[in-house]
């Protein structure tokens, strides 16, 4: 069988394979992911919003695709990249091929490309735009299409909910405010889980709005892009502070950095798998994360701001969590809620709990 698509990455690179999921030409940011399962859920994080996913375990679709397990309704990967692609799932669970539910969402799969050379190029030499195109496309083409098409910066404002919307609890204790900026679904569960009614607003909501709602605490969401380009969530987190316990998750925990004055950059190739050691400073023990994100906080630049560092990557040491106690407020870079993932950092939910707690007891 001979190949019928093509990688082109904007340095040349070429990497052949097979269509599976939409056939269509896109371009994308391509990074790679190190979970060896859990596509459904990867497939259908808004923070992959216009990325090319390489999933580095080499084989894909085994279990198929069920009802539960998304963590939006309307996926909006950019694209899924393989070493093989299974069609032929076994799953009690399944309800579709993954295949399938990529044709009906419109992206795009690529099967039996080298994705340990693929992923070395990329940890080589960093995330780059890469072309999704007819094995047929010359590289001087799909090298000028590359050039002509820039990746969209407003990735938050296409994946956040367009209006407010509520998720209650069994038995509602608290009330959470949760500002969507891409927001999986684990999130929402695993606050409902412990009695917090939430009320989900969109990402550019101001913060007269959001203390109508009389909350007992914010949440700001993860999400893809660059948080330096969502700066109205930046105010409405400024405004916020001190007021509420403020919990931030992934691009939520670099929004809460840049409201205290700290800064952000854009990583090489960013941590995007299941497996990610982290060290919590204040227990000194080891959390395996899952993650996904692009830029991190700048280490340096939070001197002088009111936060402190809490958690660190033991990977590359690049900053996993921060807090100012006095405000209330604390997050963390990497996703508590796993999914999919361990549940090493469950416990965060519960501390974000407990500082609600303690403000009904002050009050």
């Amino acid at each position: 069988m001979r190949y019928n698509r093509k990688i082109i990455l904007e340095d040349g690179q070429e990497y052949y394979g097979y269509s599976f999921g939409h056939i269509t030409e896109k371009v994308c940011e391509v990074v790679f992911n190190t979970s060896m399962v859990g596509y459904q859920e990867i497939i259908s994080d808004p923070s992959y919003t216009y990325q090319a996913v390489v999933m580095t375990y080499p084989l894909i679709g085994n279990y198929g695709m069920n009802y539960d397990d998304y963590e939006t309704k309307v996926p909006t990967i950019g694209a899924l990249i393989v070493r093989e692609y299974n069609d032929e799932p076994s799953n009690y669970r399944s309800t579709a091929t993954l295949s399938e539910i990529m044709k009906k969402y419109k992206i795009p799969g690529v099967s039996g490309v080298d994705t340990r050379k693929l992923t070395r190029s990329i940890r080589d030499h960093g995330s780059r735009k890469a072309l999704i195109t007819s094995a047929s496309t010359p590289v001087h083409k799909g090298l000028e299409i590359l050039k002509a098409n820039d990746i969209p910066t407003n990735a938050v404002s296409v994946v956040s909910c367009g209006e407010t919307w509520v998720s209650a609890a069994e038995t509602e204790k608290y009330h959470v405010v949760a500002i969507d900026c891409g927001m999986k679904m684990n999130i929402v569960r695993s606050l409902n889980r412990r009695g917090c009614k939430v009320t989900v607003v969109p990402w550019d909501t101001d913060a007269g709005y959001i203390e109508r709602l009389n909350p007992d605490g914010i949440l700001i969401s993860n999400g893809p892009g660059d948080p330096e380009h969502v700066p109205q969530t930046i105010a409405t987190v400024k405004s916020l502070i001190g007021k509420y316990p403020i919990f931030g998750i992934c691009l939520g925990h670099q929004i809460i950095s840049l409201a205290y004055g700290a800064k952000t950059y854009k990583m090489k190739f960013g941590h995007h798998g299941a497996n990610h050691p982290v060290r919590n400073l204040e227990t000194n023990k080891i959390e395996i994360t899952s993650q996904n994100h692009s830029y991190a906080v700048d280490t340096e630049s939070l001197a002088g701001t009111a936060l402190t560092v809490t958690h660190i990557n033991l990977l590359d040491h690049t900053v996993e969590g921060v807090k100012c106690e006095k405000d209330k407020v604390f997050a963390v870079q990497y996703h508590p809620e796993s999914a999919p993932g361990p549940n090493d950092s469950a416990y965060l939910f519960d501390c974000f709990v407990n500082l609600m707690q303690g403000e009904k007891d002050n009050a």
